[in-house]
């Protein structure tokens, strides 16, 4: 009589494949779309907070321009959040694109972080606009080495 559990794990080790993802660059306007729309979510997204901490702490919390103390951290926390947790910001969703790296895989939180770090280069949201390769690639997809893809 065997006495082998069947439901028991095998010896077998599973191979986790990370996901890849494919599709064409996104465009220009595409991207521009969702830069507004970002960036629109970003600053509504900053002014409930500043509401909830102005309620919390009172006005002179953010006397003397000190909205930078808000507003910082909720940039990093917005695009290396999302682009480190799911490939996509809200803005990124509404226009039908994904974040990968070169290979097609979710990027990393560190590209994440490289792709939000290097937002703060001034004229840096230009750097799509004027991009001479035919493609939509912003400074902050080249020093991440991501791209822009479009999901649907």
């Amino acid at each position: 009589m065997d006495t082998s559990n069947p439901y028991a794990a095998g010896d077998a080790v599973a191979a986790r494949s990370p996901q890849h993802f494919t599709g064409e660059i996104a465009g220009k306007g595409r991207r521009f779309g969702t830069f507004l729309a970002d960036y629109a979510l970003y600053y509504l997204l900053c002014g409930v907070v500043a509401v909830v901490v102005v309620l919390a702490l009172g006005e002179q919390a953010l006397e003397r321009n000190r909205a930078y103390l808000i507003s910082i951290p909720m940039f990093l926390v917005y695009y290396a959040g999302f682009e480190g947790a799911i490939g996509r910001t809200p803005g990124k969703l509404i226009f039908g694109t994904r974040v990968v790296t070169h290979d097609g895989r979710a990027p990393s939180f560190g590209q994440a972080i490289g792709r939000t770090l290097s937002r703060f280069i001034p004229f840096e949201p230009f750097s799509v606009l004027f991009s001479t390769d035919g493609e939509a690639i912003g400074w902050h997809d080249s020093i991440a080495r991501t791209k822009v893809i479009r999901a649907r």
